[in-house]
């Protein structure tokens, strides 16, 4: 049975493991802890929970460490208390200052700040292409009868061609259609937009092979950004941790960052929670299964999510994360969300 006292030492031994790598004696705690119990009584608490299934005791007569099912309790007490620090908000944003306005260049330069400010392996995910929505649609005239149209969609992903308008239009024209179809279609997802335009072309049949070049437009723009883009930082800084000294296990965790794809269908089942962790076993990729994986999300308007996470030794410093984690995804639904210029 898990008691108070219980708790106490066993979050003094993940505590002191994450820092050290170190398996933890029952000495250990009674001297760097404050605790007001003997060594006989933390060795003896110490057994129980190993019996639990909370430490392993990797050698005979050594230390123990947390297992995976240590460090869930761990983490879920920490989500349940609250413990998100806000210190990293000002390193997050002092590194966002220059504002970039293409998620590209935005999930690019996130992935190296996690990566950065963590000391693991970072990871953001955009939106997949066909829930991004519509901002604004704009024609600007080229010459007589063609003109460029620009499509700017949640997070600043800005897109334009050259279409053939038809016949003369001149420059008020052009604003006018702009206006009503950025009305018609401001909100709506790339594939909504499909079908609007079809109503609209019902009516505006004197203006079919400008629509007919929008259409068109629109569902190369859905199919280019159909699947989700995903950015990796800090993919060697596994490396820096002794669990990894192995050169086989840091193989295999290397290729798992370098063919994406499990960890995009990882990433695809991100809970609405503010975070998921995922620890050991539970990542379901036999490669991670002495990692954890801790993702959150960040929000294009009201619709759309990203997502952002961190792959680390399962002895991560999950408060520090947590913090990062929290302020990136607040920084990044601030820069990609909610400016509506």
């Amino acid at each position: 049975m898990m008691d108070a006292r219980k708790f106490r030492i066993l979050q003094a031994i993940i505590d002191d493991y994450i820092l050290t790598a170190i398996p933890v004696g029952s000495r250990t705690i009674s001297k760097k802890y404050e605790m007001g119990l003997s060594s006989a009584t933390i060795r003896n608490e110490m057994s129980d929970l190993e019996e639990l299934g909370y430490l392993d005791q990797p050698h005979v007569s050594a230390g123990r460490v947390p297992s995976a099912k240590a460090y869930r309790l761990y983490v879920d007490q920490l989500l349940a208390r609250g413990m998100i620090p806000t210190a990293a908000e000002t390193d997050v944003r002092h590194y966002f200052g220059d504002r970039t306005r293409q998620m590209e260049d935005v999930i690019t330069h996130a992935a190296q700040v996690l990566s950065g400010l963590t000391h693991y392996t970072s990871l953001v995910m955009t939106p997949k292409g066909a829930e991004l929505r519509i901002r604004n649609l704009q024609l600007v005239p080229v010459t007589a009868t063609s003109a460029l149209v620009v499509i700017v969609t949640d997070g600043g992903i800005m897109r334009d061609t050259v279409i053939n308008v038809g016949k003369d239009m001149d420059s008020d024209t052009l604003y006018s259609i702009s206006r009503m179809l950025t009305e018609r279609l401001a909100n709506h997802t790339l594939s909504e937009a499909q079908s609007i335009l079809r109503e609209i072309g019902g009516t505006m049949k004197e203006n079919s092979q400008l629509l007919s070049g929008i259409m068109e437009f629109v569902d190369e723009t859905e199919g280019r950004g159909s699947k989700a883009k995903l950015a990796l930082g800090g993919t060697s800084n596994i490396l820096n941790y002794p669990e990894y000294n192995d050169v086989e296990k840091a193989r295999n965790f290397l290729s798992v960052l370098e063919t994406k794809e499990k960890l995009m269908r990882l990433l695809d089942n991100q809970s609405e929670m503010a975070f998921t962790v995922r620890i050991g076993p539970e990542t379901g990729i036999p490669e991670l299964s002495d990692c954890s994986l801790v993702t959150a999300t960040y929000r294009l308007g009201d619709n759309t999510r990203g997502t952002i996470g961190v792959i680390g030794p399962t002895r991560m410093q999950y408060g520090h994360v947590f913090s990062v984690l929290n302020a990136m995804g607040q920084q990044l639904s601030e820069l990609l969300g909610n400016d509506k210029e």
